[in-house]
């Protein structure tokens, strides 16, 4: 007979810190740096369009799934899952979904944790002046000369490695909650200060119409996959860490009042995807202005945020400060995202009875351990390539395109279709029996099939195409 674990983490102090704790894994390099550069790559406003309704129709059901599974477990994914299990008395083979969401979520962490180093290594290039009315050439030979470096890659690789696993070590109300409460407000406010401005620095103009002008016929097939993709992966979904941040989801609070109101996983899910993409939006209302202002191209690729934003920020009046608050806004929300990633493998040993210090320190040094064969990617070992590819571009691939959604794809079938109808609907507690039967209806078929043609695409124009 299996052992029953025991919940020993505690629980987040308000709805609100879980919204900001959910908000913060969501939001990260995948709003600031991916969505405004894919946007730009399909034509702005109709890309915007699609991804909104694939928020609605795939995101959101399957958070609200990924929320109550872990919120039902209370536990880190891996136990999760096995106590679902034995709760629905169904194959532990579905155990499995636990460890590929904790799994997915560690070996995004290994590579996440060095391009959030170049954030780090921006703020620091951007407050030095270093940058000051650099030209073309000069800008993108900074770039090219940091991914050159692998010892100051590897700096800033283990700096930010460290500050991510100080604050998982410390626990949910001492390391993750006092994280988010101070990260999340901050990002916010930075956010808003770099949409001021934008909005002045004469190319608002360009940039709204950019990202709200409907134009289809730069958004073919492609584009609307490329959106379903964003809106899935955007919102930290299949990566262990919104099921992990639920099982610390009370699942009743009181009010100063004393009045005891019960936590409503539907309409919280609700305001953390609004919250993340608002920050999408926000970031490409702060960003395309600022490029357009400077007469550069928005489609510009990952390199739009390294390249053509610190270019763009050297030449304009006050740039400097403003571009190092961009960046710093940037490092922010990667750290927000990263203590997320972490957790679900630290949850489950801290349950195996280690200590928090000591599950944190194995799993981010393990963590930054695979992390160098990153920072070689772009220097020592970019000659080393299987199919043209390097270390970091198949663990990219594999974890982003297989493994991400591979594993939201399981949560909707498992809480869809697997898991007792009565036990979720239970753990939801939707007040309307209307809004349940439709969010059952998107679990079940919408975000499902959504998800598998994105998954299947990817495959075939990988392999097959």
């Amino acid at each position: 007979m299996s052992k029953e674990y025991q919940p020993v983490h505690g629980v987040w102090t308000s709805r609100w810190v879980f919204v900001l704790a959910a908000a913060g894994s969501a939001v990260g390099l995948g709003n600031i740096w991916k969505f405004p550069y894919i946007a730009g790559d399909y034509g702005g406003g109709a890309f915007v369009l699609v991804y909104l309704i694939c928020i609605a129709l795939v995101g959101i059901p399957i958070m609200i799934a990924e929320i109550g599974l872990g919120r039902h477990g209370g536990l880190s994914p891996i136990h999760t899952m096995s106590k679902l299990v034995r709760d629905n008395e169904v194959s532990r083979k579905w155990t499995g979904v636990g460890f590929l969401g904790a799994l997915s979520g560690f070996l995004l962490l290994t590579f996440y944790s060095v391009v959030a180093g170049w954030a780090l290594y921006y703020v620091w290039e951007m407050g030095s002046g270093a940058l000051d009315k650099a030209s073309p050439e000069e800008v993108k030979a900074a770039f090219d000369g940091l991914l050159a470096s692998p010892w100051v890659l590897l700096g800033w690789h283990t700096l930010f490695m460290v500050l991510t696993m100080g604050v998982v070590a410390h626990g949910v109300e001492k390391g993750l909650e006092r994280a988010v409460r101070f990260l999340m407000p901050s990002l916010l406010v930075i956010l808003l200060i770099l949409l001021g401005y934008a909005i002045n620095s004469g190319g608002f103009t360009q940039g709204l119409e950019f990202m709200f002008t409907f134009d289809f016929s730069a958004l073919g097939a492609e584009g609307i996959l490329a959106a379903m993709g964003q809106a899935f992966f955007t919102l930290s979904l299949g990566l262990g860490a919104i099921m992990a941040y639920g099982a610390y989801m009370p699942r009743q609070i009181t009010t100063p009042g004393g009045e005891t109101k019960h936590v409503s996983i539907g309409s919280t899910a609700l305001i953390i995807a609004v919250l993340d993409t608002a920050v999408a939006m926000i970031a490409g209302l702060a960003i395309f202005p600022v490029v357009f202002a400077n007469g550069l191209e928005p489609s510009q690729g990952p390199g739009l945020i390294f390249v053509t934003l610190p270019l763009a920020f050297g030449q304009m009046p006050l740039g400097l400060f403003f571009g190092t608050l961009f960046f710093l806004l940037v490092s922010f929300a990667a750290l927000s995202s990263s203590i997320s990633l972490g957790e679900p493998l630290v949850a489950w040993l801290v349950e195996n009875e280690w200590s928090r210090r000591a599950a944190a320190t194995l799993i981010g040094g393990t963590a930054w351990f695979i992390g160098i064969g990153t920072v070689l990617s772009f220097n020592v070992w970019s000659d080393a390539t299987l199919g043209g590819n390097t270390f970091f571009d198949i663990l990219e691939f594999t974890v982003s395109n297989i493994m991400l959604p591979l594993g939201g794809l399981l949560i909707a079938i498992f809480a869809g279709w697997i898991m007792k109808e009565p036990r979720i609907r239970k753990e939801l507690a939707m007040q309307k029996f209307g809004v349940y039967m439709v969010w059952r209806a998107l679990v079940r078929v919408v975000a499902p099939l959504a998800v598998l043609a994105v998954f299947v695409h990817t495959l075939w124009d990988t392999f097959g195409g």
